[in-house]
């Protein structure tokens, strides 16, 4: 039996219409912080983490054996009081993870699961499809030029790991223009919007002012690059785009995106090589 812990995006969506299609049984389950736009048919079991422990012992009681977390998820709020029985001896470690990075979070919290006999599983193991195979997506393809910011784009997306940052990057003709942090990869595709729009960002104590565009800024071009880090959680973490990040890319005047196969979700394949084509931007899913 699966448990399907859904948060936000479009992600949580496609695997419930996914194991409708397929007559899968699943238990879906919300944390009660956590927002999601995904609808199922069924009830939704919330819970804490503060009562983690019950949690996994309730998953444990309906015969739960792989869970799967899909959608972003916020770092919780923590609220002592809440803390049962169950969740008390996982307390120490709970503390932990949430002094530490990303990455070794996520792995405690998977630990608690793995240690109950509860698999996790990742997105692409429900549904292998949204991990395209390695080539292009459409019929445009990356010059040499491209090809050689690509190279670059995973020197500084590994280069960002060590200090557990993002997992994204834009290049253009082997300068990083804007690297991705907590906000995420559309704010990081906005930010250089604002610069090459020369667009207002707020306001100064005399009036409201534009951030003048740094010097050598190219008002078009680049290259989105979008890979996981060396060491990261794939089951729980793994880098995603979709026809969001396609428009957005249109809109920021990039020239294509790269993906890593095999460690990149691409969501709605169908639609982002769609719009890529109709805009002409290149979709390279590389080894």
């Amino acid at each position: 039996m699966l448990a399907l812990v859904v948060g936000e995006g479009a992600l949580p969506e496609l695997l419930l219409e996914h194991l409708a299609d397929t007559n899968t049984p699943y238990h879906l389950c919300q944390m009660e912080w956590q927002g999601s736009d995904a609808r199922g048919d069924q009830p939704v079991r919330k819970f804490r983490i503060e009562t983690l422990g019950s949690f996994i012992a309730w998953l444990k009681d309906q015969g739960v054996d792989r869970i799967c977390f899909a959608g972003r998820v916020d770092r919780p709020p923590l609220d002592p009081s809440k803390i049962d029985p169950e969740t008390m001896p996982l307390v120490p470690r709970m503390m932990q993870a949430l002094q530490v990075g990303d990455d070794a979070a996520l792995r405690l919290v998977l630990g608690f699961f793995e240690e109950a006999g509860i698999r996790p599983v990742g997105a692409h193991e429900i549904q292998p499809d949204i991990l395209p195979p390695a080539g292009y997506l459409g019929s445009h393809r990356p010059s040499e030029q491209h090809a050689r910011d690509a190279d670059r784009g995973i020197e500084v997306i590994a280069a960002m790991a060590a200090a557990d940052v993002g997992q994204a990057c834009i290049v253009h003709e082997r300068q990083p223009l804007v690297i991705e942090a907590q906000p995420g990869t559309d704010f990081m595709m906005q930010s250089l919007l604002h610069e090459r729009a020369n667009l207002p960002w707020g306001k100064a104590p005399l009036g409201v002012f534009k951030s003048p565009r740094a010097k050598g800024l190219p008002p078009k071009g680049g290259v989105l690059i979008k890979a996981a880090k060396p060491g990261q959680e794939l089951r729980i973490d793994m880098p995603t785009i979709g026809p969001d990040t396609i428009l957005r890319a249109v809109q920021v005047g990039l020239d294509g995106i790269v993906v890593e196969a095999g460690r990149v979700i691409v969501l709605q394949s169908a639609l982002c090589t769609k719009l890529a084509e109709k805009h002409g931007l290149f979709i390279w899913v590389r080894e």
